[in-house]
């Protein structure tokens, strides 16, 4: 692939350096199937968002993608020129992170957690410090480093994950309904901040969500599912599909009369 052919898919909404390839899985609880032939390609550059009715499925692809459970199928992790690349880094938001009311745990505990390998009650590093407060500042959360991560607001503890889990730049984001409980401002927010993202760095960004109002603003593909893959392709194609009528019913469909 020349530069050329690079520019024209940068054009057309992905960066084209690497490829995230979910081959054949499949996950089987007991007796109970619950995800059979999942096949999906995630570009970098791209927001591919999985929607399904409660007990699609789900959740148990993306604790199958973070390796949480036993499954089959491979992930590979592919260059411009197929070559594979051993270790796919995924950065992950989770729907809730629980902590109890008076934890004493600040911003800056909980992210200096993650990144330095000296325990943050022995000493506050300068260096990390610093790191910890330029990715909070990318998502509007930089005067939050001193407060109790207790005390956040919901959008304010999602924005605070989202900067742990891109420091450093992950190959792959997952979000697993990363807006539940928090208001239409704080989704646009938080929305706006994967959108850039999505433009300023090489990362694919997976996006569980049942808002699908925002999956169609957002997103660049839509993936239905319902044990395996029912329809998948552009939001509005998926939006109009008989796949989509069965699953939601008339009453969510949208983008009909784009």
């Amino acid at each position: 692939m020349n530069n050329r052919q690079i520019k024209a898919k940068n054009a057309n909404g992905h960066c084209g350096f690497h490829c995230i390839k979910i081959k054949n899985f499949g996950v089987t609880i007991g007796d109970t199937r619950i995800l059979e032939d999942i096949n999906l390609h995630i570009h970098c550059g791209e927001l591919t968002a999985i929607i399904g009715k409660n007990g699609a499925g789900k959740t148990t692809l993306i604790r199958a993608i973070l390796n949480e459970i036993k499954h089959e199928g491979t992930i590979e992790f592919k260059d411009i020129r197929n070559n594979t690349y051993p270790n796919l880094k995924i950065g992950y938001v989770p729907q809730y992170l629980n902590i109890a009311k008076n934890t004493p745990t600040s911003v800056y505990d909980l992210f200096a957690s993650f990144i330095s390998r000296v325990p943050v009650f022995l000493c506050k590093s300068k260096k990390a410090e610093t790191k910890i407060r330029e990715q909070l500042r990318k998502f509007e959360v930089e005067d939050l480093i001193d407060k109790p991560v207790c005390d956040l607001s919901g959008g304010q503890l999602q924005r605070v994950l989202l900067s742990v889990a891109t420091l450093p730049t992950p190959n792959l984001l997952i979000l697993d309904e990363p807006v539940s409980g928090i208001d239409r401002n704080g989704m646009e927010l938080f929305y706006k901040n994967i959108d850039y993202l999505k433009k300023n760095d090489d990362l694919a960004i997976i996006l569980v969500s049942h808002d699908l109002k925002f999956v169609e603003k957002y997103a660049d593909r839509v993936v239905l599912l319902n044990q395996t893959i029912q329809k998948a392709g552009k939001p509005k194609e998926v939006f109009q599909s008989e796949a989509f009528l069965q699953t939601f019913g008339e009453d969510e469909q949208i983008g009909s009369n784009d």
